[in-house]
């Protein structure tokens, strides 16, 4: 199996997140489970079901998160090679040919990608029209609005 490219934030947010179920929500189900089964028949009982539920999420979460990290290859991004092109991991700052508003993203693996956090996959189209670009460069991106054009301004590796 391939192993997915991740940053290292990105890997220490999924370490975040499976400390705290395990150590926090986990917990927390098991006591709300003991609660619930104390108040009586189960076959009614609306917080026991609701609970156990829950408790199907948050293991099911704890085993996606566990195979994520063990199938994922951390990319420390500061240890990269500087060459000044987009590369997996860098920041890069765009600006808008068309109406020159500006526009920041990071290229990350698919898994941690979030655009609402400037968090682009790499194997994203406005990714991969980036990819071995360098600042000054215009690049051109099929977006679902027809195609866009950035200059890139700044490529940063942090």
């Amino acid at each position: 199996m391939k192993r997915s490219p991740i940053t290292a934030a990105g890997a220490g947010r999924l370490r975040a997140e499976l400390k705290r179920l395990k150590a926090e929500d986990r917990p927390a189900v098991i006591k709300a489970i003991a609660e619930a089964r104390g108040h009586g028949d189960l076959s009614e009982n609306a917080e026991y079901h609701a609970a156990r539920e829950h408790q199907g999420f948050i293991e099911g979460r704890i085993k996606e998160i566990e195979n994520r990290l063990n199938n994922t290859e951390i990319i420390d991004v500061s240890k990269l090679p500087q060459t000044g092109k987009v590369v997996f991991g860098v920041t890069v700052d765009l600006e808008a040919q068309q109406d020159g508003s500006q526009v920041t993203y990071q290229v990350v693996g698919d898994e941690e990608a979030d655009i609402r956090r400037g968090l682009i996959a790499i194997t994203s189209p406005i990714a991969r029209a980036l990819v071995g670009k360098g600042q000054g460069d215009v690049v051109e991106v099929q977006a679902p609005g027809g195609v866009r054009s950035y200059e890139i301004v700044a490529v940063r590796y942090e």
